[in-house]
């Protein structure tokens, strides 16, 4: 079974209905609580093995979330929205959390957050909004290295492995090379689709300031 798009069904196309309550939305949610689990586990208590099994929880509902979506048709426009965001305040927490407990240095945090800052504002000049685009497999093979190679990193710190450490890092700089070439995707993605709609918007203004001069 293929990891990126399983559950599919093929011939069946996939609906995003307007459901707020499902088992995927359900997994999102849990992974949303395991970053301040996580936090505290790193930086509270110092609890290295327990933060590698919750690691390990938040990246399994990355895949079972997506895989029931697709096999049980529980796909929504909320979770389009809501999963990538899980992804991706997972990814900036945790990287966060490292630094301030010394596993890794602040260029691997700029390294995440930069590609995200320069997405998150041309989404604010093209939409005003949140631009919906589907999820690329550049953008899930990224997720998937990032989300591996995290868990691994920590648990060298436990183990003082070198072999572990180099493994780590390995996916780790794999996923960071995919998060910057996802990212030139997605921004090509948004001006090609954020284009017309910034275009109409203006001249919608302009229309209205016309409207506005005439009734004057």
């Amino acid at each position: 079974m293929k990891l990126i798009g399983a559950g599919a069904r093929p011939g069946v196309p996939q609906v995003d209905h307007d459901r707020i309550l499902t088992v995927p939305n359900i997994l999102t949610v849990v992974r949303f609580l395991g970053v301040p689990l996580f936090m505290w586990l790193v930086l509270g208590v110092r609890e290295y093995g327990w933060a590698v099994a919750v690691l390990a929880v938040m990246g399994s509902t990355d895949w079972i979330d997506g895989y029931v979506a697709r096999r049980f048709d529980q796909t929504s426009r909320l979770g389009r929205i809501l999963d990538p965001a899980a992804d991706r305040l997972a990814l900036i927490a945790v990287a966060l959390t490292l630094v301030f407990a010394g596993v890794v240095a602040w260029w691997y945090l700029a390294a995440l957050l930069v590609p995200d800052i320069v997405l998150g504002t041309a989404s604010l000049l093209y939409f005003r909004n949140h631009p919906d685009l589907p999820v690329s497999v550049v953008g899930k093979v990224r997720t998937a290295l990032l989300l591996l190679g995290t868990p691994l990193l920590v648990l060298s710190e436990v183990t003082g492995g070198l072999a572990l450490t180099v493994v780590a890092w390995v996916l780790l700089g794999l996923g960071l090379v995919g998060h910057w070439v996802a990212a030139i995707g997605y921004f090509v993605a948004i001006v090609r689709k954020g284009r017309p709609v910034r275009q109409a918007r203006v001249a919608t203004q302009r229309g209205d300031d016309g409207e506005d001069g005439d009734r004057a």
